[in-house]
């Protein structure tokens, strides 16, 4: 199957909800010294947490390179249902630089490479140099001898976009029109793209994000559809902290419009942790940034949120911030997913990395 001459969406594809059928899950080993403490060493414990909770249902494949692959190998060793694969990246955002996969009603898969450029390249992009990263989506396809839509130059993050699997894609201003990352192009024209590759029929252009979520504002850490027509919205109902503002706007912004279908969307409140996640000295004192990268400071508040969830076949698997705040998401997340077991996780270790679990996994739809 070669796709040239037509776009995705002309072939019949489509870019299906998380809550669909998987194929199995992506993650990467995380050993960057800028982003993990120790190397990783903290992280990779909880990162092993989440892969198990995943491959309950569906198959793990993880990322390594050739420095820490037998490791990895090792680790996976009594964890069924996981595969390590050779590649090497820059860091373990998998929802990022992997491929966004999209089907058609066949059964055909497609992954999509998208140009990835560290969240803004030279402009605001978190680090210079990022080649492997890029070159990740491509190797993945490979190594799943799957097809790969080959969408550069047009950047754009698996993390930045969110679909009901019925013609609908949420994606948030502060991101998809940031100068770092398509300036060259309007709105209209960066919605043409994402209807074209991904099969969308209407884009719902969210206006912020979770306050200080250094990606622009990724639309994985304010909204996440649960089922087509129902959302979960990142809340706060503290009108002193800077969320309040950006939760609200966003509110009144999905109680106004319509999905693809010509549905209300129903919007479910999920709070934000009631304690801003800040990083410490400790935490710091335990990284090493490289040149050109974003340098990181004590106090930083991080961009905790719950809505940064992975839905596996049969499970959600939801970060914990030993926060008052835990259980109320636990709980909400149990109604809104019935039928699905809940693993709640504490991932201290995965923010302070500056993303959360949605970030670090990325579905292959079956």
């Amino acid at each position: 199957m070669q796709i040239v001459d037509e776009t995705l969406a002309g072939a019949g594809f489509r870019m299906p909800g998380e809550f669909e059928k998987h194929m199995g899950c992506i993650m990467i080993w995380p050993v960057r010294p800028g982003s993990w403490t120790n190397c990783g060493r903290e992280a990779k414990e909880t990162f092993l947490e989440i892969i198990r909770a995943v491959s309950e249902s569906e198959k793990v494949y993880v990322l390594a390179g050739d420095e820490h692959i037998e490791e990895l190998r090792m680790r996976l060793a009594d964890i069924p249902n996981t595969q390590a694969l050779n590649i090497e990246t820059d860091d373990a955002w998998a929802r990022d630089v992997g491929p966004t996969f999209v089907k058609d009603d066949r059964g055909n898969i497609v992954g999509i490479d998208w140009k990835f450029n560290a969240w803004g390249g030279d402009f605001d992009g978190l680090y210079a140099h990022y080649d492997m990263d890029d070159k990740a989506a491509g190797l993945i396809c490979k190594a799943l001898k799957t097809e790969c839509y080959d969408a550069h130059p047009f950047v754009c993050e698996g993390g930045s976009i969110h679909s009901d699997g019925e013609g609908t894609l949420m994606v948030t201003e502060t991101c998809l029109l940031s100068k770092g990352r398509n300036p060259d192009l309007s709105k209209e024209k960066i919605e043409e793209k994402l209807k074209e590759t991904l099969g969308i029929h209407k884009v719902l252009w969210l206006p912020r994000g979770i306050v200080g979520d250094e990606t622009n504002e990724h639309v994985d850490n304010i909204c996440a559809f649960v089922k087509p027509g129902e959302v979960v919205l990142a809340w706060c109902d503290d009108e002193n902290d800077p969320q309040y503002k950006a939760s609200n706007e966003t509110y009144e912004y999905l109680r106004s419009v319509t999905d693809a279908k010509g549905r209300k969307l129903t919007i479910h409140k999920m709070p934000i942790p009631g304690k801003p996640v800040c990083i410490t000295k400790k935490e710091l004192d335990a990284m090493s940034f490289e040149e050109g990268e974003d340098i990181r400071e004590e106090g930083e508040r991080l961009a905790a949120s719950y809505v940064n969830f992975y839905i596996s076949n049969k499970g959600v698997i939801l970060p914990q911030f030993g926060d008052e705040n835990d259980e109320k998401a636990v709980e909400l997340i149990k109604q809104l997913f019935p039928d699905r077991t809940v693993y709640p996780i504490y991932a201290r270790s995965v923010i302070v990395g500056g993303g959360n679990i949605h970030c670090i996994t990325q579905q292959i739809p079956q």
